[in-house]
């Protein structure tokens, strides 16, 4: 499912227009990706917790020449379903 069947489904379910459903992913996906940014957990109650983890510099190949390289510390996103939707999906 793409960005545009998800809000075609929003709009379907909550009886809303498309533009309207639109803004409120917008909406949502802006406010989820501020928080994340200001180091703050997004949990979302049966559906899971959206939070950042720290990568630590680390050692790897360039798969091109094989040359051994540094591949920077970077922060990543990260994504733990919770139970209600775990059960869902099994």
């Amino acid at each position: 499912m793409n960005k545009t069947e998800l809000i075609d489904e929003i709009a379907e379910r909550a009886d809303v227009s498309k533009t309207t459903a639109a803004r409120v992913l917008d909406a949502a996906i802006s406010a989820m990706t501020t928080a994340l940014k200001n180091g703050e957990s997004v949990t979302l109650l049966g559906f899971g917790t959206f939070c950042v983890n720290s990568r630590a510099e680390h050692s790897g190949r360039n798969p091109r020449t094989g040359e051994s390289i540094t591949i920077a510390a970077a922060n990543v996103p990260k994504f733990k379903a919770g139970k209600s939707l775990k059960e869902a999906i099994n």
